[in-house]
């Protein structure tokens, strides 16, 4: 026979083939994550809420403009976008609004007096008439955004529980919303994990801080990390001491949740440390405590303790106690015999303490008598020439 042709399925064929299936396994393996700690749909999903955030409010106030024709006094009545929409749909004609549809009013307002007021403005309202193809179009829009309300809640519940999946422990430290958002914003949660502390604290606000550069001004102290409780609730002056403890303590827990498969921070402790056997040996004759000790017993807490200061930093520390309680001691009331030993003790304290300038008198006085001589043995040397 001859020989194989490319092409013909001889051995060349089936090693290209081998090589590539090898390659797509290599690739796909690579690729392949974990189905409950996929980052991607909590980006996607902070996204939409974003935008539907945005489409609610827009679509809410031309309910308001539209439905405002007839029936402008419900405005003021309702300040709440998704009631608003639920009333113009639940009252559709105001002219035909009566006593008989005041127990659904008060179960849509969840309150007595809110519907009362809209029954009384209805019956002299100064609105125009509108006509019934007005109103089937209105009703139909005010359902449109009923749904899309609806639909966020939804949402936000799905965020809440794939947060709680794929990072616990930074939703449970600043929410998950906002935890939704720095993720976002990173591009993953990996990237998150990445960053350090000084940058998740003005992630968010990188336009503000590339101005503050390029002006010579002050940076910001936070970016997408204030809209956290813990931001909002402190005080003017703490805000930016607040959102640098925050930020060290997000990027710690977002490194748990990336890196420890997402068993939160004591499930991680757990399985790095492992159940604690019992303390371990002293060091340097130090017990298992929280202070620098020189004794050789347990302690009962059961931690890790500094190791006793070497002798001379204790000689250093000991000096300045001494010291201290030396000037701390009160003065014995004076006596008639000790009083002439103080006032000559004084005496002999005031004598000496004028001491260094009288030898810096001197000092000057030497240093003068110095300069005249050069002065004089020049005049001389000039003479003789």
């Amino acid at each position: 026979g001859g020989r194989w042709s490319r092409g013909d399925g001889g051995p060349g064929d089936s090693g290209r083939a081998a090589q590539l299936g090898l390659g797509h396994s290599y690739s796909r393996a690579k690729v392949k994550f974990n189905v409950n700690r996929v980052d991607n749909m909590i980006i996607q999903s902070i996204s939409l809420l974003d935008q539907l955030d945005k489409d609610i409010n827009t679509f809410s106030m031309r309910v308001r403009e539209w439905y405002g024709y007839h029936f402008p006094e419900l405005i003021k009545i309702v300040g709440d976008n998704y009631t608003y929409c639920r009333l113009a749909k639940l009252i559709g004609n105001r002219r035909e609004l009566g006593e008989e549809r005041l127990a659904a009013l008060e179960e849509l307002l969840m309150d007595s007096a809110k519907a009362q007021a809209v029954l009384e403005a209805s019956r002299s309202s100064m609105g125009m008439d509108i006509s019934p193809i007005d109103l089937i179009n209105i009703e139909s829009f005010s359902s449109r955004v009923i749904s899309l309300s609806e639909y966020r809640k939804g949402l936000q519940e799905y965020l809440r529980s794939k947060m709680s999946q794929v990072a616990p422990s930074l939703s449970a430290l600043i929410g998950e919303v906002v935890g939704a958002r720095l993720i976002s914003h990173a591009g993953s949660l990996t990237n998150l994990a990445k960053y350090p502390a000084s940058t998740v604290q003005i992630l968010g606000a990188e336009k503000a801080l590339f101005r503050a550069l390029k002006t010579r001004g002050n940076t910001p102290k936070y970016g997408l990390i204030f809209h956290s409780t813990f931001i909002g609730r402190a005080a003017a002056k703490n805000k930016g001491r607040i959102s640098r403890y925050l930020a060290n303590k997000c990027t710690i827990a977002s490194r748990i949740d990336c890196f420890s498969g997402g068993r939160g921070v004591r499930s991680a402790r757990w399985h790095r440390l492992g159940p604690s056997p019992g303390p371990p040996a002293p060091a340097r004759g130090g017990h298992l405590c929280c202070t620098p000790c020189t004794t050789t017993r347990r302690c009962p807490q059961r931690r890790l303790c500094l190791p006793p200061p070497p002798l001379s930093l204790q000689e250093n520390e000991t000096e300045p106690k001494k010291k201290k309680k030396k000037k701390q001691e009160p003065e014995p009331e004076p006596e008639a015999a000790s009083e002439p030993e103080e006032n000559g003790l004084e005496e002999e304290e005031e004598e000496e303490e004028p001491q260094p300038k009288k030898k810096r008198k001197v000092g000057t006085e030497t240093v003068q008598l110095d300069k005249k001589k050069k002065k004089k043995k020049k005049v001389a040397k000039e003479a003789e020439d």
